[in-house]
């Protein structure tokens, strides 16, 4: 049993050695200790100064590669969309700055921009499945093709959004059929009080292809758990890509940065889908922006691919040229001939 002798024994050594310390340092070890702490300081300011100029080479030579691209951006994109009219789809909402850019991508491609789509929280909201189930009833009726009678709801209003898109009259190939201006006015009526989708401007012309714009994610924080994105809304935004390439003559999605909770890593992650849907990621900086237009010309040419700066994708699209558009109108079999033989 330790007794009240031993205690005694033990601070008075700890004194000790704490009065022996303090004698040490502020008498013959007082020169070498500040000597070798003043010589870590210098050390750590050296590296500290080194890294910082380090640092500022190296983001100078990002800016100057990134100032380079923009500029070689209308030489690499000219005439790669000619004459072609493309609407954008927003999957949520979208940086304003990144959809301007792919705008102005487009338009150096010398393609038009037809339509600028956004959808709602209610396109993929569990609660709203029954007014969403409601809806589709109505919007059957102006679909052609109609989707296969396994297609589920997601697979409905995405084909109606984007027959609403390209569906063009078939006497008049530069405004949009009846049906489709019905399809449009129901999916974004504002006589709802959810409606699935909000329309930028008046759409009056019809689209040849499709950007899909991605909705970004937020990073998580280092050491938090990541959110996962609801099986629903991945659906739901899947079925959008896929009916836009299915029924227009190309689409792309337009992605942010890779990483668990982007739709690009989901496509990735699907065999079926990653060989038949094309995306672009890192479209939040220019070199992701100036791909969006290569990689929508190498679809319509029948190109499938993923191009971005992550596993499992190319860094820059094949060039591609794309024949002149025929935009003739869709003239029944034997009209033709009947109108040659009466005149």
């Amino acid at each position: 049993m330790i007794d009240f002798r031993y205690h005694i024994v033990s601070l008075i050594s700890v004194f000790l050695a704490l009065a022996v310390g303090i004698a040490l340092g502020a008498g013959p070890l007082k020169e070498t200790i500040g000597d070798t702490l003043t010589g870590q300081v210098e050390q750590l300011r050296g590296e500290k100064d080194a890294l910082r100029a380090e640092l500022d080479t190296t983001t100078g030579a990002l800016q100057d590669a990134e100032t380079y691209i923009d500029a070689a951006g209308p030489q690499l994109l000219d005439g790669s969309l000619t004459d072609r009219r493309v609407a954008v789809i927003a999957l949520g909402e979208v940086d304003e700055s990144t959809r301007t850019a792919i705008d102005e991508r487009l338009a150096e491609s010398g393609a038009s921009v037809t339509a600028h789509v956004t959808l709602t929280e209610t396109w993929a909201d569990p609660d709203a499945r029954t007014f969403r189930q409601a809806l589709v009833g109505q919007l059957l009726t102006y679909l052609d093709p109609v989707p296969a009678d396994d297609a589920g709801v997601e697979e409905e209003l995405a084909s109606a959004l984007v027959q609403a898109l390209v569906t063009s009259d078939p006497s008049n190939p530069d405004v949009l059929s009846d049906d489709a201006s019905v399809l449009l006015q129901l999916l974004s009526s504002s006589e709802s009080d959810s409606p699935l989708v909000t329309v930028a401007d008046q759409v009056t012309v019809p689209a040849d292809a499709i950007v899909v714009l991605g909705v970004p994610f937020e990073q998580p924080a280092e050491g938090a758990t990541p959110t996962a994105v609801p099986d629903e809304s991945f659906a739901a935004q899947l079925a959008v890509l896929s009916a836009a390439q299915e029924l227009s003559s190309g689409a792309v999605l337009a992605d942010g940065p890779r990483g668990e909770g982007s739709l690009t890593d989901a496509v990735l992650a699907d065999q079926d889908l990653a060989s038949t849907l094309t995306t672009v990621s890192g479209t939040e900086v220019v070199t992701g922006q100036v791909n969006v237009p290569l990689a929508l010309a190498g679809r319509i040419a029948g190109t499938n691919g993923h191009y971005g700066f992550g596993e499992n994708e190319t860094p820059l699209p094949a060039a591609v040229e794309l024949p002149p558009v025929d935009r003739s109108p869709r003239v029944p079999e034997g009209v033709g001939e009947t109108a040659g033989t009466e005149g």
